[in-house]
């Protein structure tokens, strides 16, 4: 057997590392939102979470994580439609969930950047908000 078969062979033999992360063979680049409006939208949520816009033009823009996590990423469809949340049963493609130090506080101020409050609610500590763009999220206190 040639030296890199042996070699080869070996490294096939030796157990695969098993930590968080490990088992996959894919890792999350980003989370894309489709919006008509990928800079409102990146302001929007640039403002809520305090993270630093990586990169912007008029159909792709880019938030940075600043704990080094995956960034977040806002692409222009054309004829974007929102979500139905406002109906009980209406049906969502994606929503994010954040943890907030003060529930009452944080929908204030998610208020107060564009985000507004459906009147359907189907929790009681998870209080959901829609986006400018009409993509449902969710805010819940820490504790």
């Amino acid at each position: 057997m040639s030296d890199l078969a042996t070699e080869q062979s070996e490294r096939s033999e030796q157990p695969r590392p098993t930590g968080p992360g490990d088992t996959g063979f894919a890792r999350l680049a980003m989370v894309t939102i489709d919006c008509a409006d990928p800079v409102a939208l990146a302001s929007f949520y640039g403002e809520l979470l305090g993270w630093e816009t990586r990169h912007v033009d008029d159909h792709f823009a880019i938030l940075d994580n600043p704990e080094g996590g995956s960034p977040l990423g806002f692409g222009r469809v054309t004829g974007y439609r929102p979500e139905p949340w406002t109906e009980p049963d209406g049906s969502k493609h994606f929503h994010l969930d954040f943890y907030v130090d003060d529930l009452d506080e944080a929908t204030a101020k998610a208020l107060a950047l564009g985000a507004t409050e459906p009147a359907y609610q189907h929790g009681r500590t998870l209080r959901v908000l829609i986006d400018p763009a009409g993509h449902p999220f969710g805010l819940a206190p820490l504790e």
